[in-house]
């Protein structure tokens, strides 16, 4: 699991909590309480939320062999919360420890075998991180199964055709992606999902993943598509909702192998994590479930 760990400072209108965030860090949390052995590669900061960052990965039992520890601060995310729940982020980057990668320290694939890259959100569009990734990423192609999460912020990247270009240069070298319609929507005005999602299998993914919200799930491959609509629960607020559903996804693959991962496989990979992120967005902040508790 490659990608960003953060604070969340989320605001819910009387004062400001800070909760372990990052859609990565969510995501690699989701895939330990799943019971799959997951490590967590980033930069780390010494400072105080660093160590709650790193108190909190190992809690939920991820772990940080690959961690690049550092001096420098961390990155903060700045939360708001709208009428529905739904999170609004203003994120602090610049020179944190968080973004501070390197090929230097990344793992060697091929001397660590891994069963599976997971990567996505910030550090796949912020310079230079982007471009340090995007290469070491490419030395996984034909060793594991990348899954790609875009988790489109354009907070941080307000030009939508910049923003939209390193979105399909990671598509193109993935093996699935799971991204929301939101995400697409923005990226992509005015051209409907299927179409989206039908280009992007043409790029190289064998499987592309879209969370409708409180509308459900769609998975498409090529010549098919798989609907299940989302479990009804009281939603506390929306964080890591898109998270755990890639959680589940590695899991999925993992389990069945991503050429597998069709007609009635990819149905129930598909109800599951509906039910996962509806557990989720019954919680305040990115607490994604057991497998148990799904």
């Amino acid at each position: 699991m490659c990608g960003e760990a953060l604070i969340d400072l989320i605001f819910d209108g009387k004062k400001s909590m800070a909760i372990v965030g990052g859609g990565p860090a969510n995501t690699a949390k989701a895939l330990s309480k799943l019971g799959i052995a997951t490590q967590f590669i980033d930069g780390l900061s010494n400072d105080e939320y660093g160590q709650m960052i790193l108190r909190q990965l190992k809690m939920d039992g991820v772990f940080v062999d690959f961690v690049q520890y550092s001096n420098k601060p961390t990155c903060i995310a700045n939360v708001n919360l709208d009428e529905k729940g739904k999170a609004i982020y203003d994120f602090q980057i610049e020179g944190t420890a968080t973004f501070d990668f390197s090929k230097s320290w990344l793992p060697d694939p091929q001397l660590n075998c891994p069963c599976l890259l997971h990567i996505g959100t910030l550090v796949t569009v912020i310079e230079p991180t982007s471009s340090i990734l995007f290469d070491w990423v490419r030395d996984f192609k034909g060793i594991a199964p990348i899954v790609f999460d875009p988790n489109v912020r354009p907070a941080v990247l307000s030009d939508r055709y910049s923003y939209l270009d390193k979105v399909e240069r990671w598509v193109s070298i993935s093996d699935a992606v799971k991204v929301s319609d939101e995400d697409l929507n923005w990226l992509y005005p005015s051209i409907s999902v299927e179409e989206i999602s039908g280009k992007w299998l043409s790029m190289g993914p064998k499987l592309v993943v879209v969370t409708l919200g409180d509308k459900g799930l769609i998975g498409f491959r090529k010549n098919e598509k798989v609907y299940v609509s989302a479990e009804k629960v009281r939603v506390a607020d929306t964080v890591g909702a898109g998270d755990t559903v890639g959680a589940v996804l590695v899991e999925a693959i993992l389990k069945n192998s991503l050429d597998n991962l069709s007609g009635s496989n990819l149905e129930l990979f598909l109800a599951r994590a509906a039910k996962a992120a509806s557990i989720t967005v019954s919680r305040f902040g990115a607490t994604p479930p057991t497998s148990d508790e799904i």
